[in-house]
């Protein structure tokens, strides 16, 4: 996670440098910067018109160069940047048509969309049953183009897909029809407003369009209204203002009122007639036209710092960063969580599949924690008590986007907004150098799944999926049907309660099995009696001396051979368990050892639970050394501390053979190395013998007393 943030932040840097080279490099061939200002009278009067469109101010009437150049400078300065993007937006529009108009299906669906959404602007061209449009499908693509620029979405309504819902409304004929928000309040009526001019012109229905729109902006025109619209207002405490010799404000900014109404309100003031100028140099307006924001911290002069165009898209940037509304906060916040949860894609090693897998769950898991920490942040947003933590919050957003860093970051923000390739190659050329070095920096610590093809990891990971879904049902025979071990501990009984196979089967990932003990079988063969392998030393024939006469004294006359072959089996059972618990009161690096040598000089009698020597003795209970052909002597000091010393897999039932493959699991208990391995893969993930679990650790439980397991005591 926080390397993921920390290239997701280099990459923004990176952007950030790029913007500055990209204006050093204009800068260089040009010799201009984007805040540099133009002279309108040096341009053409096609580029004027252009930038006349952009901010939404008629030139109808206007024919010569010189009206239009000057009605530009009423507007507002003209920089460099302002210029490149109106002639791209221009191109984008022209190339685009009318592809952006909604044709309603019928009277739901109007209202749904301009009716109830209450926070845009519409226009919409009325098409009458039986009757042509008013405007020609080529001058109503014209105006689809003048007025998106703006905000404004346009649609058309044709009578013959509901005619019922036209001679409600009284559409008698085929009309133009423009809906604007009634109220300055948020989510505010909606006015219809029905084209009643006798000039079917383009210039003339935008005009027609702003004088609505503009009266919803509070004009001023006398110094004593600006005074008192200059005092501070709890209600609206940040408020644009805009002073120009203009008999409307342009439409970008009537436009802006409406997409911040009830957040930031709008005045404009009228200075063509001003009486007291006094009154302007007191608040700090020097020259006209100025677009100044008024706040509770101070008053911002819009357009001196850089990316500050006069168009719509740059001021409703500025206006969203200093007062923004949850959904833009939302937006931004899922903007950034996607681009984090993207870098996984380049940070992830291995196959391509295993890439684009994980890809997939981090961009779920990271929306699904989003949106789940949006739910507790709109609800404390609703109460009361929080509302001065509200103010204060946008206050320091207020001080930190007033800044020159933050103006940067904004004219950023608009430029690679408006170059959606140049930002997606960035984007993957970042990534592709963090992929690069990620591997340079795993280079000495590779693991298996990193070098692991596409097919291989989609097995592994099919594996994985029916490890968790296709676990066989344990039967009754499973569990163990011996109660000793539970009442003489009771922890056991509640760790073997933590898996119960009757009813809950725990999902697994068969990972474990690479991190189980595995090891090979080795064993030495020895020869006694008449063969010509030599003879067993002397310490071991005294003790088989020593136990038969033992066992000829514990006999009497009419003991039978079972009785004495039983007392044999007791006898070896209490030479074990006498040197297990001997064993245990030593060192544990020590007791390992100790009992693999000790049990190096026994038989190896924990196959089938009993000795060799035994099962071949006579019926007398003699031990006749001619009967024995050869034992196997296990080297048990190759086997990892805390295995149980057995001689057979009782998966295969099969004796384990010198330099076969073996391998433990944390109950102790062994196995051959495949037979285990086919039995857990197949979803039994339990030891054959005890049914403890193979992926939980079992505490390995000290010896009891001789006494209390001594089979031979009375």
């Amino acid at each position: 996670m926080w390397l993921k943030l920390f290239f997701l932040l280099l990459y923004f840097v990176v952007l950030f440098m790029l913007a500055r080279i990209f204006e050093a490099v204009v800068w260089y061939e040009t010799g201009v910067f984007a805040t540099q200002l133009v002279d309108p009278v040096t341009l053409s009067y096609k580029r004027l018109k252009t930038i006349l469109e952009c901010r939404g101010l008629g030139y109808s009437g206007l024919a010569e160069k010189k009206d239009v150049s000057e009605l530009v400078e009423k507007s507002g300065e003209l920089t460099q940047g302002e210029l490149y993007s109106a002639l791209k937006k221009e191109k984008e529009q022209t190339e685009a048509g009318d592809s952006s108009t909604t044709h309603f299906s019928g009277e739901m669906h109007f209202y749904e969309l301009v009716e109830d959404t209450k926070d845009g602007i519409w226009l919409v061209q009325v098409i009458a049953q039986d009757r042509d449009a008013l405007l020609s499908q080529s001058n109503w693509g014209k105006m689809v183009q003048k007025v998106s620029q703006f905000g404004i979405r346009t649609g058309t309504f044709n009578c013959s897909n509901d005619y019922r819902s036209c001679i409600k409304r009284g559409w008698q004929r085929s009309t133009l029809i423009m809906s604007v928000p009634q109220t300055s309040a948020s989510k505010g009526k909606v006015m219809l407003k029905e084209y009643n001019g006798r000039r079917i012109e383009t210039e003339h229905i935008f005009r027609w369009m702003t004088s609505h729109v503009a009266h919803r902006i509070k004009t001023l025109r006398r110094s004593e209204q600006l005074v008192e619209e200059w005092r501070s207002d709890p209600a609206h405490p940040v408020k644009m203002f805009l002073f120009a010799h203009l008999s409307q404000p342009p439409a970008f900014f009537s436009s802006l009122s409406v997409k911040f109404t009830g957040r930031i309100e709008f005045i404009f003031v009228d200075v063509r007639h001003w009486d007291n100028h006094s009154s302007l140099t007191e608040i700090g307006v020097t020259q006209s036209p100025a677009y100044i924001l008024k706040m509770p911290e101070g008053i911002y002069r819009y357009g001196n710092s850089t990316g500050e165009f006069l168009s719509l898209a740059a001021m409703d940037t500025f206006l969203r960063s200093v007062q923004p509304e949850v959904n833009d906060l939302f937006v931004l916040s899922l903007v950034l969580i996607n681009l984090l949860a993207w870098m996984d894609l380049f940070i992830t090693q291995g196959a391509t599949v295993k890439r684009f897998v994980v890809l997939i769950r981090t961009l779920g898991t990271y929306n699904s924690i989003l949106l789940v920490s949006w739910l507790p942040v709109l609800a404390l947003l609703q109460l009361p008590y929080l509302d001065s933590l509200y103010g204060y919050s946008l206050k320091l957003l207020r001080y930190a986007d007033t800044t020159t860093l933050a103006s940067l970051v904004r004219a950023d923000w608009t430029f690679y907004s408006s170059h959606p390739a140049l930002f997606l190659s960035t984007y993957l050329a970042h990534g592709l150098l963090v992929d690069y070095f990620e591997k340079k920096r795993r280079c000495g610590v590779r693991s298996r799944e990193d070098s692991t093809t596409n097919l291989e990891w989609l097995a592994s990971l099919w594996d994985w999926y029916t490890s968790y879904l296709l676990h066989p049902i344990a039967s009754l025979q499973q569990v163990p049907s011996d109660q000793s071990d539970w009442e003489d501990d009771p922890n056991l009984l509640f760790e073997r309660l933590a898996f119960p196979d009757l009813w809950l089967r725990p999902l697994v990932n068969v990972d474990y099995i690479k991190a189980l003990p595995t090891w090979r079988f080795r064993a030495v063969s020895q020869r006694r009696g008449g063969g010509s392998g030599g003879q067993l030393p002397e310490e071991t024939e005294s003790s088989h001396t020593n136990t038969e006469n033992r066992d000829q004294r514990g006999s009497g006359p009419g003991s039978s051979p079972h009785s004495s072959r039983r007392r044999q089996r007791s006898l070896c059972s209490q030479d074990s368990n006498t040197q297990l618990s001997v064993h245990s009161n030593m060192d544990p690096t020590c007791q390992c050892a100790a009992a693999a040598a000790a049990a190096s000089s026994l038989c190896c009698c924990h196959g089938n639970g009993s000795s060799p020597s035994v099962d071949m003795a006579p019926e007398d209970g003699h031990l006749a050394p001619e009967a024995i052909s050869a034992r196997v002597h296990c080297d048990w000091l190759a086997w990892p501390c805390g295995v149980l010393q057995c001689s057979e897999c009782v998966v295969c039932l099969e004796n384990f053979v010198s330099e076969e493959l073996l391998m433990a699991l944390p109950c102790g208990h062994a196995f051959h190395q495949q037979c285990i391995v086919v039995w857990l893969a197949a979803g039994r993930h339990c030891c054959p013998v005890c049914r403890w679990p193979s992926y939980k650790k079992k505490q390995q439980r000290g010896a009891q007393s001789g006494s209390a397991e001594n089979p031979l005591q009375d």
